[in-house]
């Protein structure tokens, strides 16, 4: 990715209303754009950060077994009235149609997947399934705040499992658990898995998971050596007290929550009567989990855990590329130089982005810095007349001199 070929460029004007620092930054950087209070548009930068998270996403809930659907954000009346929540949800979106009929904007699936899955299973033979899908959702937010943090339009998976037995359920419950901490982690998170109340979607066991920051919106009770928490408002645990898993001492601190996981037990399938015939030929209430991450809210939760007064800091793992390269000069030499290390670098496989454009070295080095990718390396005529190139980390202020003949080598080294 050339900076010349993209159309979004860095800012030092922000909205009053980014008052978060993911907001601030994200704009700053052009990642994204603010449509309006809390809708964004994903620029080409944001956008990359935005689908590696989901591929990561993506590739823990295929380890489940699960099966990737795509399911339609326009939803009928009937459904919700089926399970009683076309009054009961607050931030529900709704419409009216020319025809007359009155449709909902989907903030979640349960009213969409239950009657999908009611078609396809009808005995213990089918079940159990599980069924995803990434998507946009829509929540009418009476106060849109904190970037994309808490949006009116966002980016979800959302899962479903459908089961036989809650023994069934439950074991799928603790292997959705682990994944979700593994995908956490991938994407350079550290997070507490917090038992909470199910809240409008279930009164059954749920859990969330909450990114450690200042900026969270939530007290945990919570351990700094596992990943024990507990949300401050239902806690059983006080700070200063051993932790019950590790036995460390319980601290208090603020969390993001970027995800949850329900047991809805039989909730949805008694509202749409979704039934199984069981082994001895009796007709059974099939329950379901239910499990989402808010991969754009995930986006905003990363950069507010890892950032510094200069700027993102993004993780190799989900960074819009693993290199930034910066040239300094519009000489020829230095020209063809550059370019030559662009192209060796993509063709063996490493994502870049080449700030190619005719401006100051201070400009260039300072909207590396915002912007956060891993690797900063630059090109320059006094750095090919000792045949080298600058190397910095986003995470250290350490300035390296590579050898041009090692400089491929020792970025899949560090990639």
């Amino acid at each position: 990715m050339r900076y010349s070929t993209i159309f979004s460029k860095t800012t030092k004007s922000v909205s009053a209303d980014s008052e978060s620092i993911n907001a601030r930054l994200l704009v700053q950087a052009g990642f994204v754009d603010q449509e309006m209070a809390g809708v964004y548009t994903w620029l080409p930068l944001g956008l990359a950060v935005l689908r590696n998270i989901e591929q990561i996403v993506r590739e823990e809930m295929n380890t489940l077994g699960a099966s990737e659907i795509f399911m339609p954000s326009l939803q009928p009346k009937e459904y919700w009235d089926t399970t009683n929540r076309w009054e009961g949800v607050d931030v529900l979106f709704k419409l009216k149609s020319q025809t007359g009929k009155d449709y909902a904007l989907g903030c979640t699936h349960e009213e969409v997947v239950t009657p999908l899955v009611k078609k396809f299973v009808q005995s213990y033979k089918d079940l159990p399934l599980v069924t995803y899908q990434i998507n946009t959702k829509f929540r009418d937010e009476l106060r849109a705040k904190s970037g994309v943090l808490r949006g009116r339009e966002f980016r979800m998976k959302d899962m479903y499992s459908f089961h036989t037995t809650q023994e069934d359920l439950s074991a799928f419950y603790q292997k959705a658990l682990k994944a979700y901490v593994r995908a956490y982690n991938r994407c350079g998170l550290q997070v507490k898995v917090v038992q909470a109340s199910g809240g409008v979607f279930t009164q059954n066991l749920s859990h969330e998971f909450q990114a450690l920051t200042d900026a969270g919106e939530d007290v945990l009770i919570a351990c700094d050596h596992c990943e024990f928490g507990e949300n401050s408002e239902i806690a059983t645990h006080k700070a200063g007290d051993p932790c019950p898993m590790c036995k460390s001492t319980l601290v208090s601190t603020k969390g993001i929550e970027v995800g949850n996981i329900f047991d809805l037990g039989t909730k949805y399938s008694d509202a749409f009567e979704l039934d199984f015939t069981n082994e001895e030929g009796r007709r059974q209430r099939v329950l379901m989990g239910c499990y989402g991450i808010g991969t754009s809210r995930l986006v905003g939760a990363i950069v507010e855990a890892s950032h510094d007064d200069k700027g993102m800091i993004w993780p190799k793992s989900i960074a819009p590329a693993l290199v930034h390269l910066v040239r300094i000069g519009e000489d020829a030499e230095s020209v063809a130089a550059a370019d030559a290390l662009y192209d060796e670098l993509r063709g063996a496989g490493f994502s870049v982005f080449y700030d190619d454009r005719d401006a100051s070295a201070g400009s260039k080095f300072a909207d590396a810095d915002l912007m956060g990718l891993p690797i900063r390396l630059t090109v320059s005529k006094r750095m090919l007349a000792e045949n080298v190139v600058e190397w910095k980390e986003r995470t250290s202020d350490e300035l390296k001199k590579i050898p041009r003949s090692e400089v491929l080598a020792t970025v899949r080294s560090n990639a």
